[in-house]
C-alpha cells in the first residue's frame, strides 16, 4: 500500500519521480530557449563593431548588486532545502521568506534601471542593443517573478505540517527552478553589462 504522498510523485519509467522529471524536461526547453536569444545577441553585436554605442550604458553596479542579490537567493533556498530534509518547518519558512524577498530586491533594482533608461527616452526600439537588453532582462524577470510565485506556493505549503507532508518535494522543484533563473543571470551579466 502507498502513502498519498507517494502516490503523488511516483518514479516514473527512469526511476525519477514525474515531478522532478518533468521539471528537467520544462528547464531543458527553457535553456534552448535562452540559448537562443543569446546566441541572436552574440551574431548581432558581432555584426555592430560599435556596439553597443555612445548612449550603450549600463550601470555596473546596479548590476553587480542584482547579481549578488541572486546569489544569495541561491544560498538562501538551498538553506530552505536543508532545512526541509531536517523536517524544520519554522526554518524552511524562513528562508524561502529570504528566497521571495531577494527575488523582489532583485526585481525592484531592475524596475529603477528601467525607469532611469525610460526617463531618457529610451526604449527597446532605439537601437538593436537597447532591444537586445530588454528582451534578454524582461524575460528573465518574467522568469524570476514566476520563481517568486513557485517560492510563495511552496511557502504555503509550509504552513502546517499536513499540507507540508504532501507537498515538501516540491521545495525540490522549486529550488531547481531558482537555480536555473540565477544561472541565466550569471550569463547575461557579463554579456550586458561587462563586455
Amino acid at each position: 500500500m502507498t502513502t498519498h504522498a507517494a502516490a503523488l510523485s511516483p518514479p516514473s519509467a527512469t526511476g525519477i519521480p514525474h515531478g522532478k522529471l518533468g521539471m528537467w524536461l520544462f528547464l531543458a526547453s527553457e535553456v534552448m530557449f535562452f540559448t537562443g536569444l543569446i546566441g541572436a545577441y552574440l551574431v548581432l553585436r558581432l555584426g555592430h563593431p560599435a556596439w553597443p554605442g555612445p548612449e550603450g550604458h549600463l550601470s555596473v553596479p546596479l548590476g553587480t548588486l542584482n547579481t549578488l542579490v541572486l546569489i544569495c537567493s541561491s544560498t538562501t533556498i538551498v538553506l530552505a532545502l536543508a532545512a526541509g530534509e531536517r523536517g524544520a518547518l519554522r526554518t524552511v519558512r524562513l528562508w524561502l521568506l529570504a528566497t521571495i524577498l531577494l527575488g523582489a530586491l532583485f526585481l525592484v533594482v531592475k524596475g529603477f534601471e528601467y525607469t532611469a533608461k525610460f526617463s531618457h527616452h529610451i526604449v527597446p526600439s532605439t537601437t538593436v542593443f537597447w532591444s537586445c537588453y530588454f528582451v534578454l532582462t524582461g524575460f528573465h524577470a518574467l522568469h524570476v517573478l514566476g520563481g517568486i510565485i513557485f517560492n510563495v506556493l511552496v511557502l504555503s505549503y509550509a504552513a502546517s505540517e499536513a499540507r507540508w507532508q504532501l507537498f515538501h518535494q516540491r521545495l525540490e522543484l522549486a529550488g531547481l527552478y531558482w537555480h536555473f533563473v540565477d544561472i541565466v543571470w550569471i550569463f547575461l551579466f557579463p554579456l550586458l553589462y561587462l563586455l
